[in-house]
């Protein structure tokens, strides 16, 4: 009993099979099948070979969602050279609840303003690529996925000693609160008062005033490879005293998870505004640098996302059997119109010599003629 049900389910089977076999003595091969058999096969292995590529390759995917952090502090990096001496200005912070922020982990570098040629080709470098980020967004993509930053040159000062520092370099990093503020840099050391605060602007001369500067670095949050901020490299050449330079900064939030980065930061936009302080033309304000900052409710999530397995599996599977199928319907069509061009030129080749019109017989038939055919 079981193997008659064995058979029966083997017979079963059998009969279910939609890949019939064909006996190898009813298969005829052609020179034509042969050459499309072979264009077919060069073009999937071409094709699998792009699309092992693109399995490879990955793309950053941008998300979107409410900020729900309003307890931690915004750290935010600072590395500005001002044409200045350093005991002639101050930088402080102060945000929207009044608070303000005391630059004691800021160090003030006496330092000459002019750069030396290795400073300098690195601010060109900077400059040129955030000029074809502004055309060319998709390139941050490459810089994310890449993680790479070219440090900078270190600072150094000119071998010519016979001069001395003119300018002052402020660097590090302050601690603020989740909160709009404003960075700024102006006359005289800050000073704590109970209205907000104050600085010691009068002792400091009019004719000292210069508020040239350059931002090598300006970032927020957590400093990561492959990020590279707008305002880095920005330079600023004024020969009025009294000028006043304005920077309004947007700060989005920003979750970055690649293959080799995963960090929380910031990125920012900028609008940049400038003015000469001319109290009898009516453009009243303080001479200085000063960074409006915003923070946005906003969230980025960017995640580096990669094609599955499976997905590549089934996109090769298409490539084969796409064209398998193709290559066999153009063959075949190809072959048919060919049969038919030809079976038509070879009706019309053979032509009958001398054929006398057809005759009845007695019994009402008709009888063929006979003759003999040549061809033509």
């Amino acid at each position: 009993m079981r193997r008659i049900s064995r058979k029966k389910a083997l017979t079963l089977v059998k009969e279910l099979d939609a890949f019939p076999k064909v006996p190898e003595s009813y298969v005829e091969t052609t020179a034509s099948g042969g050459t499309v058999s072979l264009v077919a096969f060069s073009l999937m292995a071409v094709l699998a070979f792009l699309e092992f590529f693109v399995y490879r390759n990955t793309w950053m995917n941008y998300e979107y969602e409410v900020d729900k952090d309003f307890t931690s502090k915004l750290r935010i990096n600072v590395d500005i050279t001002v044409a200045m001496r350093c005991q002639y200005i101050g930088a402080d912070v102060l945000d929207l609840a009044e608070t303000m922020v005391a630059s004691d982990d800021l160090k003030y570098e006496p330092v000459k303003f002019e750069l030396p040629p290795e400073r300098k080709l690195w601010q060109m470098t900077l400059l040129h690529i955030q000029e074809r980020l502004r055309v060319e967004h998709s390139l941050q993509n490459v810089l994310f996925k890449s993680a790479m930053k070219v440090p900078a040159p270190a600072q150094r000062e000119s071998d010519d000693d016979s001069s001395s520092p003119s300018a002052c370099r402020i660097h590090g990093h302050m601690y603020v609160n989740k909160v709009a503020g404003n960075f700024h840099i102006t006359i005289g050391k800050s000073i704590p008062h109970p209205r907000g605060h104050a600085h010691l602007a009068a002792l400091v001369s009019h004719d000292s005033y210069n508020f040239s500067h350059r931002i090598d670095h300006l970032s927020f949050g957590e400093e990561i490879p492959g990020l590279i901020n707008p305002l880095d490299g920005t330079e600023k050449i004024t020969a009025d005293a009294n000028h006043m330079f304005q920077y309004f900064i947007t700060i989005v939030p920003t979750k970055l998870n690649t293959y080799k980065v995963s960090a929380e930061t910031h990125q920012y936009s900028v609008t940049e505004r400038e003015r000469v302080i001319n109290h009898a033309a009516g453009s009243h304000g303080v001479s200085g640098i000063f960074m409006k900052y915003d923070i946005s409710s906003l969230m980025v999530r960017v995640t580096e996302q990669h094609m599955p397995l499976w997905q590549f599996l089934v996109r090769l599977c298409g490539i084969i059997g796409g064209i398998f199928s193709t290559t066999g319907m153009i063959h075949g069509m190809v072959g048919y119109v060919v049969d038919v061009v030809c079976c038509r030129f070879q009706m019309g080749v053979y032509k009958r010599m001398d054929a006398p019109p057809s005759e009845q017989g007695d019994d009402g038939q008709f009888v063929l003629p006979t003759g003999s055919y040549s061809e033509e």
